[in-house]
Parts: structure tokens; sequence; C-alpha cells
């Protein structure tokens, strides 16, 4: 009997311009916008006082701790399927030539032979497992450049390495970018002082400036076929030369 008293609307308002009175519920809220047509909307406060603290949190982490979005473009038809497959397996024979000295150099060796691994398993896919695929593309990348910089620098800091193996599930892309930079000054280094890098040093420049308007294009104009598979390739040849550095 009360409850129905309670969900009963009351009258004493009706009649009054600009008011009307509707069913009232806890849950939601109804609003009247400047046309006077009614807008339902659900009660924000009430939904967020209910959940707990740390879900709250992580709802508001900053960008830079959100999954990265990933690109589902690419493989508009078999043809370019078949080139991306195949210009992603030099990456598996990189690996299984890359120098094995020590455990450094092997977790490098097998991180390329994870990257071809895992391309070639993203082109080949379709459907939903596509777009979890393509995180897992990513993340390999970053994971073989974290392990060429520890190779290359056995004293990098602690620090940078946590943050680099926290980041790495959620930003691939940036910790790649950091790593990348550190190979960089690292090969650059060695070519002035060894004459016989300067050759393989020379070629990494051209095939990483190449691989990067490669990159770049591939996400502006990504209807252009054979464009990724092109990338591939500049930058296999690109990782062909920093082995060079292990040798």
């Amino acid at each position: 009997m009360c409850s129905q008293r309670a969900l009963k609307p009351s009258k004493a308002l009706e009649g009054v311009h600009g008011v009307q009175v509707v069913s009232h519920s806890p849950f939601a809220l109804e609003e009247i916008n400047q046309h006077g047509d009614f807008q339902h909307t659900h009660d924000k406060s009430f939904i967020t006082a209910n959940q707990p603290l740390l879900i709250q949190v992580w709802q508001q982490r900053p960008a830079c701790l959100r999954p990265v979005r990933c690109c589902m473009q690419g493989d508009q038809n078999l043809l370019e399927t078949v080139a991306n497959v195949l210009t992603s397996l030099p990456f598996i024979a990189l690996g299984i030539q890359a120098p094995r000295k020590n455990l450094n150099t092997k977790l490098y060796a097998n991180s390329l032979i994870g990257v071809g691994v895992t391309s070639t398993l993203y082109h080949s896919s379709r459907g939903k497992l596509r777009k979890y695929l393509r995180w897992a593309d990513y993340t390999m990348i970053a994971t073989a450049t974290v392990c060429l910089s520890r190779a290359l620098r056995n004293e990098n800091p602690k620090l940078l390495m946590a943050a680099s193996a926290l980041l790495l599930p959620v930003q691939p892309l940036m910790v790649s970018a950091v790593h990348t930079g550190m190979m960089e000054v690292a090969f650059a280094k060695r070519a002035l002082k060894d004459p016989e890098l300067r050759m393989a040093h020379n070629v990494h420049k051209m095939s990483s400036l190449l691989g990067g308007v490669l990159f770049i294009a591939d996400d502006v104009f990504p209807s252009t076929p054979f464009l990724h598979a092109a990338w591939h390739l500049a930058a296999a040849v690109g990782v062909g030369t920093c082995t060079k550095l292990l040798e």
C-alpha cells in the first residue's frame, strides 16, 4: 500500500507552467531540455558511489596507462595477406642466425623469432582474434627492442627496465621508441670507434629512415597495397644490421 503511494505521481504541481511530474526512481533522472523534451540519464553519482575505489581510480587513469588502440587496417585481399606473411618470415631467420653468446643475446634472438611468428599469426588471422593478435604483435616488437637494449648495455638502469616491463602491455609503441633510441645512440657511438661497423651503420640509417616513412604512410594511407609488406622488409634490413653489434 505504501509502495503504491510512493510511486504514484503527485497532482499538487499539475498545471504549473514549466513543470511536469513523473514517477521517481532512485536509479535514474529525468531531465527536460530547452525544447521541452524529456531526456533519460542514469544517476552517475549513484553508480560511481557503489563502485570499489580501485575500479574508480583505474577508470580515471591517464592516457599513457591505457591499452594501445590497435589498427585493424591492412590485408585488404588474399594477395596482400600472402605478401605480409612472407615478409614476416625474415625475422624468424634473423632470430635463428643471431649471436647467442650469453643469456641476454639468447633472449634477443628468441624475441626476434617471436616477432616473426606473432606477425605471421596476426596477418593470417581474421575476426575478433585479429584484434588481440595485433596487440600481441606490437608487444612482441617492443619486447625485442628491450631485449636488444639489454644485450647492448647490460648496465641499463633498473628503474628504466622496471618501467619498461610495466608499460610493455599497455604502451608497447612508447617502450619501442625509448629503447630504439637508446640502440641508435649506441650504434652511432660504436660506428665512430670501429670503422668496420660504418658500412653497416650507414645501411641501418637508410633502412630505418625508409622504414619510418613507410610506417607513417601505412597509417595515413591504409588502403594502399603492400605498404605494410614494404615496411616489413625495411625493418628486417635494419634489424639485420643491428646484429652486427652483438658479434
